[in-house]
């Protein structure tokens, strides 16, 4: 056999074994680094979800992603996270719906005070039709959401006791940077003024603000309770998040990332469900144990009565009246 004829079967039989091996043929991914922001530690919900996430993830696509889970708000507070996502500085994180009304007005439909009836009241509309029409609105600003979640009820902070809005007048309110609570509050005679979450503590101990609203977990979280220990349960608007992925990161995935990393999202929104029960509950007693003190509210047709201004002046922006009385008639 000549040496031509030697290489020509050699060469074809190496080809073969390639062929019938199609995990020595495929050539490997790169592994793609992840990184993840979160305003809190290990031992809250925001940073829980990740880990279960990441864990899930590595489960079906060992080695594809190099989790780089970021804690106690080292990335910054949420609105630098999620300009840094669409820097693609950062690859995925949560936020508060009200800080994305930045990009996308209509989630302001998921603040309006005073709309929604309880927690499952949130996930009824958030499953349907609104929370499939707001996740799309979020993909053509930079951000992939595959689930939404609920951080619970947003509650007055204050100083001193507060317990009928009256008592609010003249006061120096920390808001979100949002025309919603802007105007909500304005409503009740305040001074709102737009401060990142993680510049708060030192605003109200320095006085540059009187008061803030937040919802329970967080408020143990940044132990709030030190410069404003009084919690009034007002419950005026349930915190919706959205765990979201950069849009640059996600377009660049593979079909079955996609699918993988959706699935965990989803797993990992039902766990954050679960645990922010819980964790509200003990962030009450370390507020307690420290010297606050949880109020309820007094004249609740007032409180209600200041959010009528809201509806009234974003109702066109959340997509018209008719969108609002069907969110109000959601069944559960």
């Amino acid at each position: 056999m000549t040496l031509t004829r030697r290489h020509f079967l050699s060469q074809g039989a190496a080809a073969a074994v390639l062929l019938a091996s199609p995990f020595i043929a495929r050539p490997a991914r790169a592994q793609a680094p992840l990184t993840v922001a979160s305003l809190f530690g290990e031992d809250k919900p925001e940073t829980k979800i990740w880990l279960r996430i990441r864990d899930l993830v590595e489960a079906k696509l060992p080695g594809r992603f190099a989790f780089n889970i970021v804690q106690n708000a080292a990335l910054g507070g949420e609105k630098e996270v999620a300009e840094g996502a669409q820097l693609g500085s950062v690859q995925a994180s949560l936020s508060t719906v009200s800080v994305l009304t930045g990009w996308v007005p209509e989630l302001q439909i998921l603040d309006l005070p005073f709309l929604y009836r309880d927690r499952a009241h949130v996930a009824a509309t958030v499953a349907g039709e609104v929370g499939a029409d707001l996740s799309a609105r979020l993909g053509e600003k930079g951000f992939a959401v595959p689930a939404f979640i609920n951080y619970g009820a947003r509650h007055l902070l204050t100083k001193e006791p507060v317990t009928r809005p009256s008592q609010l007048a003249g006061k120096r309110i920390r808001v979100i940077q949002s025309p919603l609570h802007t105007t909500l509050w304005s409503a009740f005679g305040t001074t709102p003024i737009g401060i990142p979450i993680t510049e708060t503590y030192n605003a109200l101990s320095t006085g540059t603000a009187d008061a803030m609203d937040l919802t329970k977990s967080a408020y143990a979280g940044f132990k709030l309770y030190e410069v404003v220990p009084y919690l009034t349960e007002t419950g005026h608007i349930w915190a919706s998040g959205a765990v979201y992925f950069a849009k640059s990161f996600w377009d660049g995935l593979s079909d079955e990332d996609r699918i993988v990393l959706s699935e965990a999202a989803k797993d990992g929104a039902a766990l954050f469900n679960e645990l922010i029960v819980a964790d509200e509950e003990a962030s009450v007693a370390v507020a307690k144990a420290a010297g606050g003190q949880v109020l309820q509210p007094e004249e609740i047709e007032a409180w209600r009565a200041g959010a009528t201004a809201v509806w009234d002046s974003l109702a066109e922006v959340v997509g018209g009246r008719a969108r609002i009385d069907a969110v109000q008639a959601v069944a559960i």
